[in-house]
């Protein structure tokens, strides 16, 4: 008997510490709770106050260490950015300014004051600002660590949130930065549909041509969906390292890595050898594998003009068949309507109906044997397939030396830049960005990163609703949660009503009411409200 209410209360102990877990931060004096419940009546919850959000005090960071360039926005104003006023080649005249607006100012549903940074205002606008850099970006024996902040305020139906590192040529100028400004690297998110990107591309240059080529980085396997959906800031980090490999996080966290040499679309160096455009397959080459027996003669006895069906010679017909009666009769009730004209409508026929009569018979009209498979069908004869003596395989043209073939074993040598830009077209406006760094020291990003966005990550955490919440928020996005849900939150209630008030070895003067648990539980429980777990008592 006492193993089983131990049980039952271990049970009810499950329970009470699940619905516990939708707010740690309450200070809950749990044993006064129980000291209400006691041997009284059960209280009626009272609603609780809303918690007090921790408030997260702003601090512009400041840029330590060796770095590039640095931007939070925090004055207030754009020093140091310039607005393009080029317009766009090849498109409508109506279309083709960059006059999409830029303000510096908080966010929205800011929760660190004072903290701003710059947002694309305009929907269906093209967009274009850039700043210089302290200095130019080479690519020597340093890496390269590029990060920076994006919120989409008002979530995003198409349109990009990437940045351009503005290639070091003599004719850059930033008053006319456009879309066919050259670039060393362009990175960032961008979403048009369902399809969220995260671009990494960088322009790589042919070292026999001169001439430049676009790589794209491999897709990342991460679901990157929530990064464009759930309204909070993120940030986000590319390192390149002078071995060629790379890295791109997301909060830090890596959702995509790889090698330039192996991991770029199109790849870095051309094949070593094409095919040759100049060969031809010859006339009699036989790329067959299979043949038909040319020495297979058709058996004497191979019927070809067999039928595939023959009536059912065993099948007889059904006692009470109507032969004489038609399947279908003319509707007897059925007229003629009055604008029937025989001369324009012809002759008038009543519509078919199915005859009455056949209902209980097994069926009307002339009884025919019904088809079946005949056995001794073989169908067209054909000549069994043999292995092609003369097969050669499918052909190819031969191999010769790719005359454009090149080996660049260090494409992390990229064309030095020295500004950064943002060119972009959006269906949403409110885009927020803030903290550009650019830098050759992990640690020294890692510390601008914590100053920046860790504050937003903290604010942003203090102020999220309870666990409940959450779950409901989740289950919008994934209906499939509701079965976790009601597996995890209903399984334990169903099984203390089931095996505590339906028990067969239960005292008759309990009833399944809550002081009948609070006794059994306080018999062997004891809650720590300072460390908020329950605790077996020793005697138990």
């Amino acid at each position: 008997m006492a193993s089983y209410w131990r049980l039952c209360v271990l049970l009810l102990a499950l329970s009470w510490a699940g619905a516990r877990a939708e707010d740690e931060g309450d200070d809950v004096d749990v044993e006064d709770d129980l000291e209400e419940v006691g041997d009284g009546d059960v209280e009626e919850d009272k609603t609780p106050e809303p918690p007090v959000v921790p408030k997260v005090a702003y601090k512009p960071p400041e840029p330590m260490g060796e770095h590039y360039f640095a931007e939070s926005f925090d004055r207030g104003m754009l020093d140091g950015w310039v607005l393009s006023k080029a317009k766009k080649d090849g498109i409508d005249e109506e279309i083709a300014k960059y006059d999409g607006k830029w303000e510096v100012e908080e966010m929205i549903e800011s929760r660190l004051p004072g903290d701003k940074g710059l947002v694309l205002k305009s929907r269906a606008k093209h967009h274009a600002i850039a700043a210089p850099m302290l200095r130019p970006f080479i690519f020597d024996t340093k890496p390269l660590i590029v990060q920076y902040e994006v919120n989409f305020q008002s979530g995003i139906d198409c349109g990009g949130a990437y940045v351009k590192l503005l290639s070091q040529t003599p004719d850059l100028d930033l008053d006319q930065f456009v879309d066919k400004t050259p670039y060393t690297i362009m990175f960032g998110p961008d979403k048009c549909g369902e399809d969220y990107k995260l671009h990494f591309i960088f322009r790589h240059k042919n070292p026999k041509t001169g001439e430049f080529e676009e790589k794209h980085a491999k897709k990342p396997d991460a679901d990157l969906r929530t990064y464009y959906t759930d309204k909070k800031t993120h940030l986000y980090t590319l390192v390149l390292n002078p071995d060629n490999s790379f890295e791109i996080l997301v909060d830090q966290t890596v959702i995509n890595s790889g090698n330039l040499l192996t991991d770029m679309t199109p790849a870095i160096n051309p094949p070593a050898e094409i095919e040759d455009p100049d060969d031809h397959k010859p006339e009699d080459w036989d790329e067959r594998p299979k043949i038909q027996d040319p020495d297979a003669v058709k058996p004497e006895d191979w019927d070809e003009d067999a039928p595939a069906k023959i009536p059912d010679e065993d099948a007889v017909k059904p006692d009470g068949w109507l032969d004489d009666e038609p399947e279908y009769i003319s509707d007897p009730d059925a007229v003629k309507p009055e604008d029937w004209d025989e001369d324009m409508d012809g002759e008038w026929e009543a519509p078919q109906i199915p005859n009455p009569k056949c209902e209980s018979a097994p069926g009307c009209g002339t009884w025919k044997r019904p088809m079946i498979d005949n056995p001794n069908y073989k169908g067209k004869w054909k000549p069994p397939m043999i292995d092609n003596p003369n097969y050669q395989g499918i052909w190819k043209p031969r191999k010769i030396p790719n005359p454009d073939f090149f080996e660049d074993l260090h494409p992390f040598r990229m064309t030095p830049f020295s500004a950064v830009g943002l060119e972009l077209w959006s269906m949403s406006s409110d885009i927020f960005f803030d903290n550009f760094f650019i830098t050759s020291d992990r640690n020294t990003a890692d510390r601008w990163a914590a100053d920046g966005w860790g504050l937003k990550k903290a604010a942003e955490s203090a102020a999220e609703p309870g666990i409940v919440n959450q779950m409901l928020t989740a289950a919008e996005e994934r209906p499939w949660l509701w079965v976790i849900y009601v597996l995890t939150v209903a399984l334990p209630v169903v099984l203390i009503v089931v095996f505590c008030c339906t028990g067969k070895v239960r005292p008759k003067d309990l009833s399944c009411k809550l002081p009948c648990f609070y006794n059994a539980f306080k018999s062997i429980m004891d809650y720590d409200s300072k460390a908020k777990k329950f605790t077996i008592k020793s005697s138990t």
